[in-house]
């Protein structure tokens, strides 16, 4: 069985997709942008991890999971000389789950004052 779990972002129906999607025990999050009321929130590369990943809990928990069924984050960012700030948000709520990681950067995001998009993937066991 299917479950699509929408965000209401203007993108979503735009692009075609869901904030998640969770197909058995698996749920998957798409690139989760620190959006909040359809503007990009948060002042620095910090503040909008800690954002992405508010918006990735809040979406598996409606999925049925946890966010310590997490096994895998995929974070893209725009200057990656901001990893340490970037890590530091990531380990507060990673820090003893430990998921499989990539930090990679990109040239830029869908909106310029976007700093971090994150995917994560969810196993619920």
């Amino acid at each position: 069985m299917r479950q699509n779990i929408p965000s209401g972002a203007r993108w979503e129906d735009e692009v075609g997709y869901s904030r998640a999607v969770r197909i058995g025990n698996t749920i998957e999050v798409s690139g989760t942008a620190p959006v909040r009321d359809g503007k990009t929130a948060g002042d620095n590369a910090y503040e909008q991890t800690k954002i992405c990943l508010e918006i990735i809990k809040e979406a598996i928990e409606k999925a049925g999971g946890k966010m310590e069924h997490v096994i895998r984050t995929r974070m893209f960012v725009t200057d990656i000389d901001q990893w340490a700030a970037i890590g530091k948000a990531h380990g507060e709520v990673f820090g003893e789950i430990k998921p499989a990681t990539t930090m990679v950067e990109v040239r830029s995001l869908i909106e310029p004052d976007m700093l971090i998009e994150i995917e994560a993937t969810a196993v619920v066991s």
